[in-house]
């Protein structure tokens, strides 16, 4: 391993540009050299051997006469999946305990080891089972296997999934949150010298995270895959059948039964502990940036907005799907289009960013519907979320699709119909607004009918090219959405960037889009600009945290390879982007004629803010205009 890093080093210095196809040829030449029953050299073991070394044998690192700007073009190079970082933010994908849910959509899977909705072989949910559906474990393990993979860590997303976050009873959902801070917190603490134990990590969070390993195990619960399986099988067949609500399985097993009983007595936090660890993290070496949480329009409501802001929440994921009523009939979605734009309307005016899933192909829609439904979603003043996961509808093993399917009541899109659905999707989107995915993390071998390809997003955007907006230069691309336009790895040169102000209107808010641009309409950088309007506080009249003269920035992202906080380098983060941004927020603002600016500030952006002239002031951080 050291010779290949050895080579590398020197090829380097010698001033070539290597990339992962320099880098490939390099292992394969090391690896002729290899016996067939010898294992192989790869990329994704060479930057944990480098960072292993330089931890643990300094010397033997100090030999190689490594330069900062040296190990800064090494570890780019090494890095595994660089685009999870591109956005500036490391994320960080936990899941709750599964538990009860308040739905029963016919196409949901009801997987008794995971929350409503999610399945076992998802990666995410893998980890959470390996980890006990400990928040603290799942943090530190992702954590570890970020680091090792070459990611810039300081600057943490948390995105909590696991069916309906406000489901959970209230002393879960602040013990949770907590742990998720605390492990962040613990990351980089050292344990006292006789406390270290040999051959063992010498860092408080792995003693931590060994204790609670221990506890799970004592209470009597297994991470490993039979016994799991084993022990939802009996209620798992019976739910099948239809003999056992998905509910009641879940009371059975994981609220009256055993080792979850037990467990669940120690699941709990005040919200005073939750401060403290709150506290930490705004000097912490990871940083939460972001905290996610997914919910139903339906329990959108002031109260719970108010304490997922208690909590640190910054953005709100709900499961929107249609706004055809007649549709979330026949799919027994329980929620009306109502509560679909009062969950809008009351998330943007609590200043929470929106970030939504929308279904095609379900239950009684046509490729027509699908369009014409999409197309008002992102475009009438109602709705208009920033963000959306734009998921094709896939028939899974156990659902009350299947019957729909056998029935031949249901079909899937055939590739050519859904490619065609979803590039009229992606062009009708506008600028102001992000598709996250495009698909979901279900393996192949989970579904029965419907798409199975993961490069979904790459062929619909091969199609989407061929398309250019009437009145736009011809060099420009057609798709506008924002995903498709993050400049994510790429370098950016300050001079070429243009400050753009895109206007548009919902129900309740003036709406101001702030982006930074290249001249290939490449995004580097936005702030989203909340302008309440004053008939919104007739309607909610006393709901609402804030006043009718107050402004709200809802979101700040600057994009670029994730730098280090308080260092430069050549992406757009800390270049004053950010700050541009805001000072411009606040001008237009003033100008509108209100007398405040309020920021829905993360936690660990909160020192941030204050450097800029905001002050704390309940669920937000606050400057006079």
């Amino acid at each position: 391993m050291e010779s290949i890093i050895s080579e590398i080093l020197d090829r380097l210095r010698a001033g070539e540009e290597l990339d992962a196809k320099a880098l490939l040829r390099i292992l394969n030449d090391h690896n002729k050299c290899l016996g067939a029953n010898v294992p192989h050299y790869s990329k994704k073991k060479l930057l944990p051997f480098y960072l292993r070394t330089k931890e643990r044998d300094p010397q033997r690192w100090q030999s190689w006469n490594i330069t900062p700007d040296l190990e800064q073009r090494l570890v780019r190079l090494l890095q595994v999946k660089p685009r999870r970082s591109a956005s500036g933010v490391a994320t960080i994908t936990v899941i709750t305990k599964p538990w009860k849910c308040g739905g029963a959509c016919i196409y949901c899977p009801n997987d008794l080891r995971m929350p409503k909705s999610y399945l076992s072989d998802e990666p995410a949910c893998q980890r959470a089972e390996r980890n006990y559906f400990d928040p603290y474990l799942q943090v530190t393990s992702r954590l570890r296997a970020l680091n090792q993979m070459g990611h810039v860590t300081d600057k943490i997303e948390l995105i909590v999934l696991g069916g309906t976050w406000s489901d959970y009873p209230r002393a879960y959902q602040i013990w949770f949150i907590t742990e998720l801070f605390r492990a962040l917190n613990d990351a980089d603490d050292k344990l006292p010298e006789g406390d270290k134990l040999p051959g063992r990590s010498s860092s408080f969070e792995a003693a931590n995270a060994r204790e609670r390993r221990q506890f799970y195990r004592d209470c009597g619960l297994s991470y490993e895959r039979d016994d799991l399986v084993a022990f939802t099988q009996a209620q798992q067949c019976l739910v099948d059948e239809g003999k056992l609500t998905y509910n009641e399985a879940m009371v059975d097993l994981y609220e009256t039964g055993e080792p979850w009983k037990t467990i669940a007595q120690h699941q709990h936090a005040t919200l005073d502990e939750l401060e403290r660890e709150h506290v930490r993290n705004e000097q912490a070496a990871h940083r939460v940036v972001g905290l996610v949480v997914e919910t139903r329009p339906s329990l959108i409501t002031p109260e719970n907005l108010t304490f997922l802001r208690t909590l640190g929440a910054t953005k709100v994921q709900m499961g929107i799907q249609s706004l055809d009523q007649h549709i979330h009939g026949i799919n027994r979605r329980p929620v009306s289009i109502a509560q679909i734009q009062r969950a809008l309307d009351l998330t943007r005016l609590f200043g929470f960013k929106t970030h939504t899933h929308f279904m095609v192909n379900l239950l009684g829609q046509t490729p027509e519907s699908d369009r014409a439904d999409f197309r008002r979603f992102v475009t009438e003043t109602p709705y208009q979320p920033d963000e959306i996961k734009l998921y094709p509808c896939a028939l899974v093993h156990g659902t009350e699709l299947c019957e729909c399917y056998e029935r031949g009541e249901w079909q899937p899109y055939d590739e050519e119909a859904l490619v065609d659905v979803l590039v009229a999707d992606v062009l009708a989107t506008p600028p102001f607004t992000r598709i996250s995915r495009m698909i979901r993390d279900f393996s192949a071998h989970d579904i029965e009918a419907g798409n199975k390809k993961v490069n979904l997003r790459q062929l619909v955007e091969a199609r989407a090219k061929g398309n250019k907006l009437p009145g736009r230069s011809s060099s420009l691309p057609a798709i506008q959405e924002i995903r498709y336009r993050e400049i994510s790895t790429q370098d950016v040169e300050l001079s070429e960037l243009t400050l753009e102000v895109v206007s548009y209107e919902t129900t309740s808010t003036h709406e101001r889009f702030l982006q930074w641009v290249t001249p290939e309409n490449k995004i580097a950088g936005f702030l989203r600009l909340s302008l309440p309007k004053p008939e919104a506080f007739e309607t909610y009249a006393d709901a609402l945290p804030v006043s009718p003269e107050e402004a709200m920035i809802r979101e700040v992202h600057v994009y670029g390879r994730a730098s280090g906080l308080h260092k430069s380098g050549t992406s757009a983060q800390h270049r004053g982007l950010g700050k541009t941004l805001i000072e411009r927020a606040s001008e237009l603002a003033r100008e509108a004629g209100y007398t405040k600016l309020n920021v829905i500030s993360a936690i660990g952006t909160r020192p941030y803010y204050r450097n800029l002239g905001f002050i704390d002031n309940g669920l937000y951080q606050q400057k006079p205009l």
